[in-house]
């Protein structure tokens, strides 16, 4: 059983149930300070369960004795104690980026201080011939283009499992 306190764990309950139903019932046993029905968060749809806060411990207590089977809305209803909240690992709130996404937030410097100005390094001006194109610059993961182009590939290389006819056995049709 869970440890005795104000806040009770209401289950089974019609899906037609609303807080003004289990606050009139459980007003029976004293003050209702809050409640609290579980909702599906995609659908929104109530889930049949909630809790339900009461101002005293011995008005809880109370309410378990007097309402643990009794019927709301024509299904029978179980009270007992909630059990305490669980504590998360992490608790939210920001969190340093990812290595993979770069320089964080937290590696830049900050706005208030002024950096100091990298000095350019003077690069010497190199003479190109007359009529040649500039070279176009790659991306870090490119592929050779022996890769794209189709070329022999080298020895020892295990050929494509997507060329020649499917296996026996594999459903290459349509249904």
């Amino acid at each position: 059983m869970a440890k005795a306190g104000k806040e009770l764990y209401v289950g089974r309950l019609s899906y037609d149930a609303t807080e003004y139903d289990i606050q009139k019932m459980f007003s029976v046993s004293g003050t209702v300070t809050s409640i609290h029905l579980i909702t599906d968060p995609v659908t929104g749809e109530f889930k049949g369960c909630g809790y339900v806060r009461m101002s005293t411990e011995a008005e809880a207590r109370d309410a378990i004795d007097s309402l643990d089977g009794a019927w709301l809305l024509d299904k029978s209803i179980t009270v007992s104690y909630a059990n305490p909240q669980k504590m998360k690992p992490g608790g939210g709130g920001a969190k340093a980026p990812p290595k993979r996404w770069g320089k964080g937030a937290a590696e830049k410097p900050a706005a208030g201080k002024a950096a100091a100005p990298k000095a350019a390094a003077a690069k010497p001006a190199v003479a190109k011939p007359a009529g040649s194109k500039p070279a176009a610059a790659k991306p870090a993961g490119a592929r050779p283009a022996a890769a794209k182009t189709g070329a022999a590939k080298p020895a020892g290389t295990k050929p494509s499992s997507r060329t020649g006819a499917p296996k026996p056995g594999n459903r290459t049709g349509k249904r």
